[in-house]
């Protein structure tokens, strides 16, 4: 997955308000984390513990990219012009988010002027943009989706959740699969062949 560095003061262009679609009482919950700015990075170390048993000591990598991630669009939503507050985020916030996103992002996607257009490995450099790829988005997505719930956000009204978001992923995975001559299908799994059921037991009719 592309690299999601942490977000400094962000100059974005101002978006107009948008009504709240969820309970204004949901606020960003910020998590110490270290100073390691690659939010793909696992954190092998951490501050020293405590004698304590009782609190975990390590957390699986799931679950610290999620806190990441959250932290990330934390920061963002502080830094946003006009400022947003969670309770006042909709998908419309959330596809902002990713477009911005896509200035950190590593992934060659080729313009249809582009000489590689489709091609899955060009022979040459060229200047087309460098975006997120869509798997990176559609994972940190489902991360931040979790993230909301997780912090009392209920699942009918998850602006990661919204139809938007949904439709946008989809615009990139069917784009970026053209541009990069590559397919984002899922490959159906083989089942094994079955054995043929077993004829029924031959039975003496000559009683």
């Amino acid at each position: 997955m592309d690299s999601l560095q942490d977000l400094e003061a962000s100059k974005t262009n101002p978006s107009t308000t948008l009504t709240p679609n969820f309970p204004a009482n949901l606020s960003i919950t910020t998590v110490a984390t270290t100073t390691n700015t690659n939010p793909l990075a696992t954190n092998s170390s951490s501050s020293p513990s405590s004698s304590s048993s009782t609190a975990p000591s390590t957390l699986s990598r799931y679950e610290n990219q999620k806190r990441r991630d959250w932290n990330t669009f934390g920061q963002y939503i502080r830094n946003h012009r006009p400022p947003l507050s969670l309770s006042r985020c909709s998908g419309a916030h959330v596809l902002e988010f990713l477009r911005y996103l896509d200035q950190f992002g590593k992934t060659k996607v080729h313009t249809p002027l582009c000489p590689f257009f489709g091609h899955p490995n060009p022979p040459a450099p060229c200047p087309c943009p460098l975006r997120q790829a869509w798997g990176s988005l559609d994972a940190l997505i489902g991360r931040l989706r979790a993230a909301f719930e997780e912090h009392g956000g209920k699942p009918e009204v998850n602006p990661f959740g919204a139809r938007a978001v949904r439709l946008y992923l989809r615009e990139v995975r069917d784009s970026q699969a053209k541009a990069r001559g590559v397919s984002y299908e899922k490959k159906k799994r083989k089942r094994p062949p079955q054995a043929p059921p077993l004829p029924p037991p031959n039975v003496n009719q000559n009683q």
